[in-house]
């Protein structure tokens, strides 16, 4: 029964018994999943995967962006899984002996350092290549979708306060057979309004029935089906949702197969699941009906579905506004006529893809009595609100402007995107009234709403003869206020990111990748002449211990930087939050890795202070594994420290044997050292703890031998 109601339904699905029934058992499968790999496997980190999968559910459907500390908080909770899952492989924890021994620790410390990088990395490529519209993005990101063009939907509900930013302009459809006739492409309307939130569909869409689109549909209001028809081609591009827009009133649609439908209530061409549509040809009734015959057909109330006339909540100063403006007018349409021109610039409303700052709790009486800031999804919400408060059944339409001729067709893009209102009338059904103020040429308004109607025949439009002036385009991408325009006073120029942190992030990643092949390739040199049992061959500057001794670090830095200068491309708080965390991870791991690396050259140099550096690191590497060695000891007794408590081979057990003869040799005799045998000694000894007493992430991120005073 729940995969049937999620088959058939629409997001969000009803928490119907049958749902509730298949969530608790899937958590439950994921409680005993979690547990499994944590408890019985002994690998929590490996938990991170299965609650990440249930964190996306909820942050997919969210319809605001999620605050930013749950994504720190996750970080930092997957960080401390990360340092679990090394700390429980320590052959002694708690003073018993811990899962894992032998080799484990140090064959899966491996895995998880690479998918901690590989977190990091996905992380800042993944948000700086992928276009992701304007939910799921970062805070403090510009916004602006990079990458592919994918799919584009819309959803079916509407906001009061905001910024309207849909990315990068992406063509939509193609529209064949509309000639010069500009209109309003309808997607889907919208017949609930929720308080302070917007406008959606009554039941979130659950209700909503329909008929196959591919056969003969059933007559509307507004189509008597004696007017000619206009045949009209679309072909849609990029477009990827459940629903398809028509023009007017549709008579047929073909092309489409059986799972499309089509709702006679709503107006609207929709499926059940998100998909491509293939090309489709409407034949749609368009005619346009005068300002007379409008005048004299009221809406019989009782008729209209009671969806198009309730309205709730409405706050009493917004419903006082509307009444004023209608009292003196005798009907429908010369009552929502002058709602529609009351959103004026010449009372004080403007254009922009961003709402003014709150000044009241109640987000609808905020933007038409103080902010009048806005774009169309508060125009068209506010003008429905009104409308209905006043009587007069009304709901918001969904879709696009007219688009853009290109040729032999209209081509509509993702700037096209738009909400209108619709009224209702006894005869012609819905008609259109678009309340938006806009100036850049995609304004649509009717004969029955032009103050000259004379001058154009009944199909044709013009532009809104009185709008604010603004610059930014009808919906999508902002413009830039400052740009320069052209003849027709509409801004052809658009803001430009700088490139120079994406460029100069390649330059340094190219440089750091360079560096670390380097790296590899001298690492694998020499450990095929060390299974040869030869001497390493010349291979000039690698082998050069000044050189490749600070390959890896330096290595390392320049990939910070290069991801630093790319995470500041996305979005400067997360650089600035990439660096603080790096820094405070890193900074004790570089200090004692330029530490370990300045005695490893003087051993490998034979310098006169080989033996002591060497005999000072080994006391180090013991502190970062738990075991501080007193200053006091003997060397000899240090030495029996190290084999007991690490467990040292019989390799590293031979090299520890030489390595202390040589440092009592440097230290107490006149004769010198065996320099020669002490480099190798100490190879022996490093690997041998790295063998059998890896190295925690606590000991790596966070060495005790800082603490500890050379003397």
């Amino acid at each position: 029964a729940a995969a049937e109601q999620i088959r058939v339904g629409l997001p969000p699905v009803e928490g119907t018994p049958p749902i509730l029934c298949l969530i608790t058992i899937a958590i439950g499968l994921v409680a005993v999943l979690v547990d499994t790999l944590a408890v019985a496997a002994a690998a929590p980190a490996a938990t991170g995967l299965v609650l990440l999968c249930v964190y996306a559910v909820p942050a997919a459907i969210a319809e605001d962006i999620l605050p930013w500390w749950t994504f720190l908080l996750s970080a930092a909770a997957f960080a401390g899984l990360l340092a679990v899952d090394g700390n429980h492989r320590h052959r002694r924890w708690r003073n018993r002996d811990a899962p894992g021994l032998g080799n484990s620790a140090s064959t899966l410390s491996a895995p998880v350092g690479v998918v901690a990088a590989a977190i990091a990395m996905g992380l800042v490529i993944g948000m700086a290549v992928t276009g992701v519209g304007t939910v799921g993005r970062l805070p403090g990101a510009d916004g602006s979708g990079r990458g592919g063009a994918g799919g584009f939907g819309v959803e079916p509900f509407t906001q009061l306060r905001g910024l309207l930013d849909q990315g990068e302009n992406v063509e939509l459809f193609k529209v064949y057979g509309m000639g010069a006739d500009k209109r309003l492409l309808r997607a889907f309307t919208l017949d609930t309004y929720t308080p302070n939130k917007g406008w959606g569909l009554a039941q979130n869409g659950r209700a909503q029935q329909g008929v196959q689109a591919n056969l003969p549909l059933p007559p509307v209001k507004g189509d008597d089906g004696a007017g000619p028809g206009r045949e009209i081609r679309i072909e849609p591009t990029n477009w990827v949702d459940n629903w398809l827009p028509i023009y007017g009133v549709p008579r047929t649609i073909g092309g489409l197969a059986d799972n499309w439908l089509y709702d006679p209530v709503g107006g609207a061409v929709f499926t059940t699941t998100k998909q491509s549509a293939p090309a489709y040809t409407e034949t749609a009734a368009i005619k346009e009906p005068s300002k007379d015959e409008l005048r004299n057909d009221d809406a019989q109330l009782a008729e209209v579905p009671p969806q198009f006339v309730q309205v709730d909540r409405v706050d009493p100063r917004v419903a006082a506004k509307a009444k004023q403006l209608t009292e003196n007018e005798p009907n429908n349409f010369d009552k929502a006529q002058a709602i529609w021109s009351f959103f004026t610039a010449q009372n004080g409303f403007v254009y922009d893809t961003k709402t003014a700052e709150a000044t009241d709790s109640d987000a609808l009486a905020d933007f038409v009595l103080n902010g009048k800031r806005g774009f169309c999804e508060q125009f068209a919400s506010a003008m429905a609100v009104m409308l209905r408060s006043v009587g007069i059944p009304s709901r918001v339409a969904i879709g696009f402007t007219s688009g853009t001729p290109k040729g032999d067709h209209l081509s509509i893009s993702s700037e096209d995107a738009h909400a209108w209102v619709e009224v209702y009338f006894q005869t012609k059904g819905w008609v259109s009234f678009d309340p938006t103020p806009l100036v850049d040429g995609r304004a649509v308004v009717p004969p029955y709403l032009q103050t000259d109607p004379s001058s154009t025949s009944a199909n044709d439009t013009q532009e809104v003869p009185s709008a604010p002036a603004s610059s930014a385009p009808a919906t999508g991408t902002p413009r830039d206020p400052g740009a320069d325009t052209g003849a027709d006073g509409s801004g052809n120029q658009q803001d430009e990111e700088p490139l120079w942190p994406a460029i100069l992030a390649g330059v340094l990643g190219g440089l750091a990748a360079a560096l670390t092949v380097v790296a590899i390739v001298r690492s694998r040199l020499r450990y095929r002449a060390l299974m040869r049992s030869a001497p390493s061959p010349d291979h000039g500057f690698l082998d050069n211990q000044n050189v490749t001794n600070w390959l890896p670090l330096i290595a390392i830095g320049l990939w910070v930087v290069a991801f630093a200068f790319l995470a500041a491309w996305v979005s400067w708080w997360f650089a600035l939050a990439l660096v603080v965390v790096l820094g405070g991870l890193g900074t004790p791991t570089t200090i004692r890795e330029i530490k370990r690396r300045l005695r490893l050259q003087k051993i490998a140099s034979h310098s006169s202070a080989a033996a002591d550096a060497a005999w000072r690191e080994l006391m180090d590497e013991c502190a970062d594994r738990g075991l501080p060695l007193s200053d006091g000891d003997t060397v000899r007794v240090a030495g029996r420290k190290v084999v007991e408590k690490h467990r040292l081979d019989e390799e590293g057990r031979s090299g520890l044997r030489t390595v202390i003869g040589v440092v009592e040799a440097s230290w107490y005799s006149d004769k010198p050292a065996d320099d020669q045998a002490l480099g190798p000694a100490f190879d022996e000894v490093r690997k041998s703890l790295k063998r059998n007493a890896p190295m925690s992430w606590k000991g790596r991120l966070f060495p005790r031998s800082l603490r500890r005073r050379d003397k």
